[in-house]
């Protein structure tokens, strides 16, 4: 059972939409997605159509929408038990982080997709698919093994799919793995790269696939065979094969466009009219990540190679392989903070190992605290023993903050924690729970036991000398108790049934009259 079998509403539209941004539609299933998503309540129709909207935005390049769009596609997604969804959400988030320049997020995107991908049991087209979109982000990447990995697994998948081979081709990521291999100074590797792209076109054209192509995919192919002619390679093209014209294809794909224009600069160096190819280079505005941001730089140098302003072309040669060196440079820092990170994690582990106590301790007053009271109370309950909780609540302590000041307030708790202490008997517990509130916990004891260990509580804070600490403000305790029914079957349930009645018997205490 493929993912959208899982569907129940939309699926027409949601398929439809699919298809539309294969042939590089994306505009067109922008608008169906958004209707869709005004349209259906069910949940995993919204997942798969906030999906496919980022993609289409991807495609558009419409950078400023990513992050409201990966928010609202990883909110819809997250409750959702399906891989696929996780994977092909987060290739697609990679690519986005890697437009956006956000290289150690794009790393972290392209590890879990990774990651769920592979774990899909029922590998379907929208499986495919989701490879081809992983594929695509190494690429841009510039980790071309594995973006070759993907796109071989996407093929793999897309067959057992009938999804025709041509359209998991990808020429776009062996024309990027070209140019970068170009960058670097070695254009002999970058021919061979692009002779073997013209090589696959040649041979969709004589089988008579060429129709099935993406448009994307004819837009790939027209600016390799432009890029072959710029570095002086004699390309003969077949009828309906002319780079010019094949570099029209893509649709609005925001990298068709820049392949696009890039590859008339290509076309213009290889009529020996470098002066319009320099032209060209200074109008256009192409994303650096479509072709890498060392092309414009290396386009140039050969165009004025090829005006004799050597020079010139040396100077931009040099200032291309430092922006392909920069690449690397940046990739080796989020590998470098990514190990820095991983042993700070592991530090950081093992000083909360080392001071658990005190994560487990009222700083102010030294007793236990929340966390660590109900760890205990867990653990008594747990072991089948007898017991009793108190929560004890202090009388007048809004006054003494309101006329003294919470400095005087915390001497306050602190004077209170010591004196409860002292009078509890031997194996008690006794926790600050929050405020001025405080917990005592009486294992094997039963009320009679309680009632005692309440009236030396309240008589030991009754004549402490409050009014040395707090002149004209005393100070009083109200105590609750209540017994934990161990017989219960749920023993959350009597520990919570406890506490409110105990919480409660204090509140009665509070409401009664003192005697002076």
């Amino acid at each position: 059972m493929g993912w959208l079998d899982r569907v129940e509403d939309q699926v027409d539209a949601l398929t439809k939409a699919r298809a539309l941004q294969e042939v590089s539609r994306s505009t067109e299933a922008y608008g169906l997605l958004d209707r869709v998503l005004c349209a259906t309540r069910d949940p995993n129709a919204r997942a798969d159509a906030l999906v496919q909207r980022l993609s289409a935005l991807i495609n558009l390049g419409r950078t400023a929408e990513y992050t409201r769009a990966i928010e609202e596609a990883s909110a819809a997604v997250r409750d959702l038990a399906e891989p696929y969804l996780h994977g092909h959400l987060n290739a697609l988030a990679a690519l986005a982080a890697h437009h956006q320049g956000a290289l150690d997020r794009c790393v972290t995107h392209l590890v879990k997709a990774a990651r769920a991908l592979g774990a899909v049991e029922d590998p379907d087209r929208d499986t495919a698919w989701g490879w081809h979109d992983l594929a695509m982000a190494y690429s841009y990447l510039s980790f071309h093994g594995y973006a070759l990995g993907a796109i071989e697994r996407a093929r793999q998948l897309g067959n057992a799919a009938g999804i025709p081979e041509e359209t998991f081709a990808a020429p776009g990521i062996r024309l990027r793995n070209a140019v970068a291999l170009d960058h670097t100074g070695d254009s002999d590797g970058c021919l061979r790269v692009l002779r073997d792209v013209g090589g696959d076109l040649d041979r969709f054209v004589t089988a008579g696939r060429a129709d099935r192509l993406r448009p994307s995919s004819l837009a790939a192919y027209g600016y390799a065979a432009a890029r072959r002619c710029a570095l002086g390679d004699d390309v003969t093209p077949a009828p309906g094969q002319d780079p010019a014209r094949l570099l029209g294809y893509g649709a609005d794909s925001a990298r068709a466009r820049d392949m696009r224009q890039l590859g008339q600069v290509c076309l213009a160096i290889a009529s020996g009219r470098p002066i319009e190819a320099v032209t060209r280079l200074d109008s256009v505005q192409v994303s650096a990540e479509t072709l890498g941001a060392a092309e414009s730089a290396r386009l140039r140098s050969m165009a004025l190679g090829c005006a004799g302003d050597h020079a010139a072309a040396h100077r931009a040669d040099r200032l291309a392989f430092r922006l392909a060196a920069q690449r690397h440079d940046r990739l080796r820092d989020v590998y470098i903070d990514g190990i820095a990170a991983r042993i700070d994690h592991e530090e950081m582990r093992r000083e909360a190992a080392r001071f658990e106590g005190e994560a487990l301790t009222d700083p102010l007053t030294g007793l236990p605290n929340r966390r660590r009271l109900e760890r205990y109370i867990a653990a008594v309950v747990a072991r089948g023993e007898r017991v009793v909780i108190g929560v004890c609540d202090l009388d007048g302590f809004k006054a003494v903050n309101t006329r003294h000041g919470h400095h005087s307030g915390d001497l306050v708790l602190q004077r209170v924690a010591g004196v409860i202490n002292r009078v509890m008997r031997r194996g008690d517990f006794v926790a600050r729970y929050g405020g001025d509130e405080f917990v005592v916990v009486l294992p094997a004891a039963g009320m009679s036991e309680a009632a005692e260990v309440a009236r030396r509580i309240d008589a030991a804070v009754r004549t402490e000398d409050w009014e040395s600490l707090v002149p004209g403000t005393p100070v009083g305790v109200s105590i609750g108790f209540a017994e934990v029914g161990i017989g219960n079957p749920g023993k959350r349930d009597a520990l919570s049934a406890a506490f409110e009645t105990a919480d409660r018997e204090m509140l009665r205490a509070k409401a009664r009259p003192r005697i002076a």
